[in-house]
């Protein structure tokens, strides 16, 4: 992995200066702390900090064809470039490293965009033709990697993170975007290409974008890849299995074996990363090593099944034990990574596990990420199943008791009370056909956060859930309900929060790798041919995982009940020994500064909480609502109100002037 930058001058008379660049590398060094590079003309810049992973010896970046007309700068990993070379090679092609990111060039000079679809990967790059003044900025499908851009003065900024726009491009407006803030106040995060930050955007997964400042200034954006879901497979739930688990066994041989430095895995103990741990150890041989977290709160410790997953393994196994003060103490450090509010806590744990990585010098870990996203694994999923059959007959008493068997993990289950529960999951059913419906609880439980706006905050930004639902795939109607159910949870939570906010940033926090098997091209094109009931069975989520895993995992494991990840949320900011940061950032003052959320409003939720400190009887809402004030009121703090200090490199190996 790495982080990538540049300034393109559209219209002339603007250009970038080698100062700009400085500033965006010095930004991103925790992306990339082993290389700098940078490449200037009279149009355009580019920079690029190194994360060395393949090629050790002569990958750096930016690099160019053979004439030097083309040129790019790339974040990620092409795990099939070894193919792809040698279809290069046999085509005429002439390479001077054993980078995948030559492919990349050689690629597009060979096919162009239709390269994008040959990429089994995870990346986000940016290619320069001088010959025509042409940027294009491309994005994988999913969005595993990261890509900003502005358009500002005209000229085009973009890197791998927010804070490397600002950097480059002083003058960009610092505010809030409203449609931003209420997306994440809907969907737990923003949806590209909206971010929080007014004029920035997200080049959306699955994207290519292309500016011709040399053609009038005209741009493009187009998608180059959209997902399908046509449960059209023909073989048994037998044979799902069978393929399934040598597509997954492909996917994790490739991401184990394509780095030119050891990786590791994350254990969580769960279904998901015990498959992809079992096997990157049939891949690796032997010495490897994994990486687990535990809390010291008993509710969210699942310890016991990464201690038995790594004994079945016999990796060399590292733990670290997160208490609520360790999440106060980085939280300020993890949002200025998420770049984003968020709702959880979750991330600020993550963080602390990609450090206990890259302390144990392991650049590059395997993750079970994407599986319940393709496999259908989620509550959610299981949720409306039980909400559409209840549907069909309202007036059923029966039907409405299978919501007894959702969320069996949570102390405080929503589903504890049944009245309770079937009032709320009652709501809107004779809606059970229409586009998000099985979001629709979630949504509506998320947006509890607005009643804190200020009326002009929340007036401008409404409506995310109707804008999203007016912006689907063509084929989105004739999906199944559980495809149309999957696709919403990959366009919002899963590319803005988990391979986000949880996922790319707290590991390049700490300059990590991830890598996602489960996000591999082709265990995602096999999972959208397989039948609903191959993926939900009844109530069994990841039915055919289950089936596969029963010759790769302790019986103990395959039949746990299913425990999301979650750490402690409000607690972690109230009661004695809480940092004084929290007192500032949860103050009417600044709220009022900041200009989110009423202050008086602020002021009553904070009470409440402190008066709640001695006890873990804190609300779902009151939860999501303290995280997300701090969070927003740290963002403010972080990007908005304090100038932005970076330090350039000291040493940049790759510097071309034309």
């Amino acid at each position: 992995m790495c982080g990538i930058a540049g300034i393109v001058d559209l219209r002339g008379g603007n250009p970038p200066t080698v100062g700009a660049l400085g500033q965006m590398m010095g930004a991103m060094t925790h992306r990339g702390p082993d290389e700098f590079g940078r490449y200037h003309d009279r149009h355009a810049g580019l920079a690029h900090a190194r994360l060395s992973i393949i090629d050790l010896a002569s990958g750096q970046q930016p690099m160019a064809n053979e004439d030097e007309t083309l040129w790019i700068v790339f974040n990620g990993e092409i795990f099939n470039y070894v193919e792809l070379r040698e279809e290069l090679v046999a085509a005429g092609h002439r390479f001077r490293t054993r980078s995948d990111t030559e492919v990349i060039i050689h690629a597009w000079e060979e096919w162009g965009e239709a390269a994008l679809d040959r990429f089994n990967g995870q990346w986000a790059f940016a290619l320069w033709d001088t010959r025509r003044r042409r940027l294009v900025l491309a994005r994988d499908r999913v969005g595993v990697r990261p890509l900003y851009y502005a358009e500002h003065g005209g000229r085009v900024v973009f890197g791998s993170e927010v804070k490397v726009l600002f950097a480059g491009e002083p003058a960009l407006p610092r505010r809030f975007d409203p449609v931003g803030l209420d997306q994440v106040f809907t969907f737990w995060t923003v949806v590209a290409p909206r971010t929080v930050f007014d004029g920035v955007r997200e080049l959306e997964p699955g994207h290519v974008r292309t500016y011709d400042a040399g053609d009038g200034d005209q741009i493009r954006d187009r998608a180059w890849w959209t997902p399908r879901y046509d449960g059209d497979f023909k073989g048994s739930l037998a044979e799902a299995g069978e393929a399934v688990r040598a597509a997954l066994e492909q996917a994790t041989r490739l991401r184990m074996l394509r780095a030119d430095v050891d990786v590791g895995s994350y254990l969580s103990g769960g279904l998901d990363s015990s498959l992809i741990a079992t096997m990157g150890l049939t891949a690796k041989g032997a010495g490897f090593q994994t990486f687990s977290l535990r809390f010291e709160d008993a509710e969210y410790d699942e310890g016991g099944f990464q201690r038995l997953m790594s004994q079945r393994l016999g990796t060399t196994h590292h733990e670290v034990v997160v208490s609520r003060a360790d999440i106060a103490r980085v939280f300020p450090t993890v949002i200025w990574h998420a770049e984003r509010p968020i709702l959880r806590t979750a991330p600020a744990p993550m963080y602390l596990l990609s450090r206990l990585v890259r302390q144990h010098g392991i650049k590059v870990v395997l993750t079970g990420e994407g599986a319940d996203e393709m496999f259908a694994g989620y509550d959610i999923f299981r949720e409306a199943a039980v909400r559409r059959f209840w549907a069909r007959e309202p007036a059923s008493k029966a039907r409405p008791k299978l919501l007894d068997k959702l969320y069996p993990y949570l102390a405080r289950s929503p589903v504890a009370q049944r009245a309770m529960a079937q009032a709320f999951f009652g709501q809107g059913l004779e809606r059970w056909r229409e586009p998000g419906f099985g979001h629709e609880t979630r949504w509506r439980t998320t947006a509890v956060v607005k009643r804190l706006l200020r009326p002009e905050v929340r007036t401008a930004g409404e409506g995310s859930a109707a804008a999203l639902l007016g912006d689907l795939p063509a084929d989105f109607g004739r999906w199944t309900y559980l495809a149309q159910d999957q696709y919403l949870e990959v366009r919002t939570l899963m590319g803005g929060y988990l391979l986000s906010a949880q996922g790319d940033r707290m590991l390049m926090g700490n300059s990590i790798e991830g890598r996602f098997p489960f996000l591999d091209r082709e265990v995602m094109a096999l999972a959208g041919q397989l039948p609903d009931s191959y993926k939900l069975r009844g109530l069994d989520e990841k039915h055919v995982l289950k089936r596969l895993g029963r010759d790769l995992l302790p019986q103990e494991i395959l039949a746990r009940p299913k425990q999301p990840y979650r750490a402690p949320d409000a607690l972690a900011f109230v009661g004695d020994g809480a940092p004084p940061w929290i007192e500032e950032a949860m103050s009417a003052e600044t709220a009022a500064a900041a200009g989110v959320f009423e202050p008086a409003a602020v002021a009553r939720l904070w009470a409440k909480c402190q008066a709640k400190a001695a006890t873990p009887q804190f609300s779902n809402s009151d939860n999501m609502t303290v995280v997300g004030v701090l969070s927003t009121h740290l963002i403010w703090q972080q990007f908005l109100q304090a100038a932005l200090v970076v330090t350039p490199p000291a040493s940049v190996r790759t510097v071309i002037e034309r």
